[in-house]
This record gives C-alpha cells, sequence and structure tokens, in this order.
C-alpha cells in the first residue's frame, strides 16, 4: 500500500481550475520528483497535500486515511511537512529559534536539533544569527531543517534549488541520502530535470495542471521529458 497517495484531484482558485485529474504514489522509503514549467500546477499540488489550496475534489490519502479535508495543522502532526518555496523562515528570530518552530508537530523521532547540526554543521556555526542575515543557501538549510524537526514520514520539498548556485544545490542534494536513510519519504518539486531524474526513484512531469508523462527516471527518453515538459510532441512512446 502506498504511504501517499493521490487520484483523480482537481484544485480550483475561483472558477479556475489549476490541477486536472491529477494523481501520484508514494511508497515508504520512496523519494519521487515532480517536474514542469512554471505555472505547470505543481506548488498547487503540494499545497492541496498539506490543505493550503483553494477548493478541491478528488482523493488525498496518507497512510491509508483520507485527509483531504482535514487542516494544515493536524496534517503536520500525522506526519506530513513542507520545505516552501521561498524558505518564509522568521528573519528577525535566530537561526536555532527558526528551528526549534519545527516542535509545534509535538512529533517524538531522531531528528532534533543535534541532528539538524549534524547533518548541516554550518547551521551549528551560526545558530544564533538571525536567519534573515544568512546566504541563500544557509536559508534554505535552516528551512529543510526547520521541517525535519517535525520529524515527518512524508517530506515535500518545493523548489529548493531554485535561485542557489550549482555547488550549493549539490550540497543541499546529498543531505537527502541522509534524510532518506532516517525513513522519510520525500516529494521534490524541481524545474532542473537533471537533478529531478538524479535523485528520485520515480517521475512525474505536470503540464498546465495534469500529469503528462511519468516513470523511472532510467525508462524516460529525453526527448519524452522535453516533449512533457514543454508539450511539444508525443511524450508516450
Amino acid at each position: 500500500m502506498s504511504l501517499l497517495s493521490v487520484e483523480n484531484l482537481d484544485v480550483f482558485y475561483g472558477d479556475f481550475r489549476a490541477v486536472r485529474g491529477a494523481h501520484l504514489e508514494l511508497a515508504a522509503g520512496q523519494t519521487i520528483a515532480i517536474i514542469g514549467a512554471n505555472g505547470a500546477g505543481k506548488s498547487t499540488l503540494l499545497n492541496a497535500i498539506v490543505g493550503l489550496s483553494g477548493r478541491k475534489s478528488g482523493s488525498i490519502r496518507f497512510d491509508g486515511r483520507d485527509i483531504g479535508r482535514e487542516p494544515t495543522d493536524r496534517i503536520a502532526r500525522a506526519g506530513i511537512t513542507m520545505v516552501p518555496e521561498g524558505r518564509r523562515l522568521f528573519g528577525s528570530l535566530t537561526v536555532e529559534d527558526n528551528l526549534l518552530v519545527g516542535l509545534a508537530a509535538e512529533r517524538p523521532g531522531p531528528w532534533t536539533l543535534e541532528a539538524v547540526y549534524a547533518l548541516f554543521p554550518r547551521l551549528g556555526e551560526l545558530s544564533k544569527m538571525t536567519a534573515g542575515s544568512l546566504s541563500g543557501g544557509q536559508q534554505q538549510m535552516v528551512s529543510i531543517g526547520r521541517a525535519l524537526m517535525t520529524n515527518p514520514r512524508v517530506l515535500l520539498c518545493d523548489e529548493i534549488s531554485l535561485g542557489l548556485a550549482p555547488k550549493i544545490i549539490g550540497d543541499i542534494y546529498r543531505c537527502f541520502e541522509t534524510i532518506t536513510a532516517s525513513g522519510v519519504s520525500v516529494v521534490l518539486i524541481e524545474q532542473n530535470v537533471v537533478q529531478a531524474c538524479a535523485a528520485a526513484d520515480y517521475v512525474y512531469c505536470m503540464l498546465e495542471g495534469h500529469m503528462s508523462l511519468e516513470g523511472r527516471p532510467e525508462d524516460l527518453s529525453q526527448a519524452q521529458i522535453t516533449a512533457a515538459y514543454f508539450g511539444t510532441g508525443e511524450a508516450l512512446p
């Protein structure tokens, strides 16, 4: 049975249907990536999973339970946490205070301050600095660390490489080996196709709100991905 399952999901903002019949399956211990251009509906899909979207229909199930109508705080306490696009830190608070916000989920588990500092040693050195004074890469580490402090079973990551230098992106993505080894399943939203395919066990591509392609990265050709990403030609063989 899938740990997280989305079936036939529609998400509306007013009369606009931003997501159309979307689906995905995430197994325990798996990493999946959702790729697509700006406006494809990727972030809307993640927001729907954690209860932050507009009107929606369809099915969202977590560990066999329907969570489609549950509020965000209950979803977080159940074990789904999101690293939002743009990081959304409390800029006037210290690094450590931002990390401690994750304790509000009141979930036991391996992710403590010490574990986050071991994952991102630089944050330990900067723990008393205000989050707003950090570089973009350091802020992204804080955002990921704050999410881990909720001790999630599923970590949703929305465009975590956006605006960062390639070296910093590589450093952050290398840490996902440790994260998944702790038992966390991961959903990555990425515009960077190469990065997504390298990190994920399974890939979905979104185009204009619907899934235009899916499969294991090794089974998808560059031509198929390009067609599904931009809506040109035939995505399927």
